[in-house]
């Protein structure tokens, strides 16, 4: 039932119901990036460093990217409805397994259950809906997996609130943690239900609306060029290495502050006079969650008018002038703190919601799910880059009795440094040589004259 091939769209199907199934996925596994309202209640109640609260956020991450790299290509094969399946399955069920980690203080269990168990659903959750949006929308790529893939930085923005609620109302105990645990498993369950039940694959032979232009002969060619390029060797190109650091140095930049955004925010003002609170912190979160998520979707669209390479050179150019303007100002300013995060974790999302494009203009539909699945390997390094970066240099500082700005400012530097990195990889970026295409694909097969205008 949940095969690829016994899922296509039936006559009349629009594709505009797609993006809403993609979104039902991402908004839910975007609670990531709520962790770290988990974080202070996790180290009161288990008496646990910043570091150490950290360890499911960045298991996770480092199963989205080995998940995603090994069920790209089952993704391709099987659908993704069985994706999202999987994902809902392995996501709600972590959150399960970490409730009974926190009921019985075993930490250990809590990092099991959602960082292992969950970051599986993660990855195959992530990816479930991308080669199939591109195929629903081969003329606007960037738009539509912006449409998706802003719903996995705006999880926060449900998440972060929900969760200082939950915690308010069962307790910031550990009981309290494993209820609240418990709480968003179900919900998230029924909620991922929608997406698995209303995602289709396009039709054979479907093309979109105005997409395809006379050919030669007086027929029609798809708007697709037809560059093919395999997973396999994809990897046998300097492009997809290229692309891979650039993520890595722009998901590392993004993914520290966000990790410890809460507690970070409440650091940076400690001992001014305009400190901040823990509700006002969990609202820092939410903020930088709609960010992210309306990154994912503006910038992304803005992709398909002026280039990716273009737009990722604003994303890792202008992202280490807005580390460094924070480096400089310090704590003497609230509002351009915020701003500057902010526009930072835009970028972040930004870069993820536009990498799937990329990888299409570079090296087709043919499988950029499998090619996209094994480029996500470099969010699994810079998941434990940034967390490690950031809080092991605020815990060396708290340890040599610092305090405010100077906690992060050697951080921020080290960030400036990883996005100039990336700033150079995507210069060195070209066309993918011929040698590594597939032999042209056969026409897609005939689609009758009544179809062709059926699925809009």
């Amino acid at each position: 039932m949940l095969a690829g091939l016994r899922t296509p769209a039936p006559l009349g199907w629009s594709r505009w119901l797609v993006p809403p199934a993609a979104l039902s996925i991402h908004l839910a596994i975007g609670q990531a990036y709520a962790w770290s309202v988990f974080k202070p209640p996790l180290e009161t109640s288990l008496g646990l460093s910043g570091t150490a609260s950290a360890l499911p956020f960045q298991l996770a991450i480092v199963m989205l990217g080995l998940s995603a790299a090994f069920g790209g290509t089952l993704v391709e094969r099987h659908g993704p409805r069985w994706a999202m399946t999987v994902s809902a399955v392995c996501f709600t069920s972590g959150f399960l397994v970490a409730a009974l980690g926190a009921a019985t203080r075993q930490y250990w269990i809590v990092v099991l259950g959602y960082g292992f168990v969950g970051g599986i659903g993660l990855g195959i959750g992530y990816i479930s809906p991308v080669s199939t949006l591109i195929k629903w929308f081969p003329d606007r790529p960037g738009m539509a997996t912006g449409i998706a893939i802003m719903g996995f930085g705006g999880g926060a923005l449900i998440a972060a609130p929900w969760t200082a609620r939950l915690l308010d109302a069962f307790g910031r105990n550990s009981a309290g943690i494993a209820e609240t645990f418990l709480v968003m498993g179900a919900g998230y369950a029924v909620f991922m239900a929608f997406g698995v039940l209303l995602v289709r694959l396009p039709p054979p032979g479907w093309e979109p609306p105005g997409a395809a232009v006379p050919g030669p002969s007086g027929g029609r060619r798809p708007l697709d060029p037809g560059v093919r390029v395999s997973a396999r060797n994809a990897l046998r190109t300097p492009q997809f290495w290229c692309l891979w650091v650039v993520l890595c140095m722009n998901v590392t930049a993004g993914i520290g502050i966000l990790e410890k955004a809460a507690p970070m925010i409440v650091d940076f003002f400690a001992g001014t006079p305009t400190p901040v609170a823990a509700g006002a912190a969990a609202g820092f979160v939410g903020l930088l969650s709609l960010a992210n998520m309306l990154g994912r979707f503006l910038w992304s669209s803005v992709s398909d008018l002026v280039g990716r390479k273009r737009i990722y050179r604003l994303y890792l150019g202008a992202g280490a002038l807005m580390y460094l303007l924070i480096a400089l100002t310090g704590n003497s300013s609230k509002p351009l703190f915020i701003a500057c995060a902010a526009v930072i974790l835009s970028f972040y999302g930004g870069g993820f919601a536009t990498v799937p494009a990329y990888l299409k203009d570079l090296f087709g539909v043919f499988q950029v799910g499998a090619i996209h699945g094994r480029l996500l390997t470099a969010w699994s390094l810079a998941g434990i880059l940034g967390p490690l970066i950031v809080n092991a240099v605020a815990d060396a500082g708290k340890a040599a009795g610092r305090t405010g700005t100077a906690l992060y400012s050697t951080s921020f530097l080290i960030m400036i440094g990883l996005l100039a990195v990336g700033f150079v990889a995507n210069e060195l970026v070209r066309p993918v040589h011929p040698r590594h295409h597939e032999p042209p694909a056969a026409g897609p097969p005939a689609v009758p004259a009544a179809q062709k205008g059926a699925v809009l």
